[in-house]
């Protein structure tokens, strides 16, 4: 359990991607700052299960990651942490001219900003100790694009370019930022966005799965979520100190094409 006397915080981990890397990171002795939303009991569930399996005590914390006041307050009650992963976020799919507004500024603020304002608070910590991990939840629309999702290629690819960006920052101070960019993960995420993706192309659910969400992935399989929780545990490895900046694509090779 090489995590052990680390504390994590996961955004978006009471379910789909963040869960799966919070129970991950738990499983190497990790302590596990949960966020998100969900069923009461069901996090309090969840609470518990990753407190027994790292040995550790975890603790949830709700915030609005949408205001900046929220992922401030979060960082602020969760304290020092030495792994951040940001992972919360959400989609719409629209064509650019009926794309709602509102839409935009939120998926930009959970997908993109959130991250931002979460990494300038933990850095100051981390720098101090001399050691940090720092993740980003991409997509493989962080490096290619998808018509009606306008919002979320945008962010996604933000997040790449903050991610680079704060490798050569701290590239001397035992802190790496990396990004993992997966394909369709089935996850409430992608499950969701399948009735807008319906009325925005006139297709059947059926029709959307295999044309749309698996068209691009040549391995016609939806990756994961252990699979994605498996990285984002390597890379919290000391064997892992030397990568940073990179953008790993888990996405059955969409992006090869």
């Amino acid at each position: 359990m090489f995590l052990q006397g680390k504390r994590a915080l996961v955004t978006g981990s009471t379910s789909g991607i963040g869960l799966a890397i919070a129970r991950g990171l738990a499983a190497e002795g990790a302590q596990l700052v949960i966020n998100g939303f969900g069923d009461p009991d069901a996090i309090a569930a969840l609470v518990s299960e990753v407190s027994a399996t790292s040995g550790a005590p975890a603790r949830f914390i709700e915030a609005d990651l949408m205001r900046r006041e929220g992922a401030e307050a979060l960082m602020e009650a969760a304290g020092p942490v030495d792994i951040l992963v940001n992972n919360a976020g959400m989609q719409h799919v629209a064509p650019v001219e009926d794309f709602p507004v509102e839409k935009w500024d939120a998926i930009i603020a959970l997908n993109l900003s959130a991250s931002f304002h979460t990494c300038r608070m933990a850095v100051p910590a981390m720098k101090a100790q001399g050691w940090g991990r720092i993740i980003f939840m991409g997509s493989a629309h962080s490096l290619t694009a998808s018509p009606y999702k306008s919002a979320y290629v945008a962010a996604k690819h933000g997040l790449a370019g903050l991610a680079k960006t704060l490798a050569l920052e701290l590239a001397e101070t035992g802190i790496t930022a990396n990004l993992i960019s997966p394909g369709y993960v089935w996850t409430p995420l992608v499950e969701n966005q399948i009735p807008d993706t319906m009325k925005a192309r006139n297709m059947t659910e059926e029709q959307v799965i295999k044309n749309v969400l698996l068209e691009r992935q040549p391995t016609k399989r939806f990756v994961q979520p252990a699979e994605v929780a498996a990285l984002a545990t390597f890379l919290c490895r000391e064997e892992a100190g030397n990568i940073t900046g990179a953008n790993y694509n888990i996405d059955g090779g969409w992006v090869a094409q």
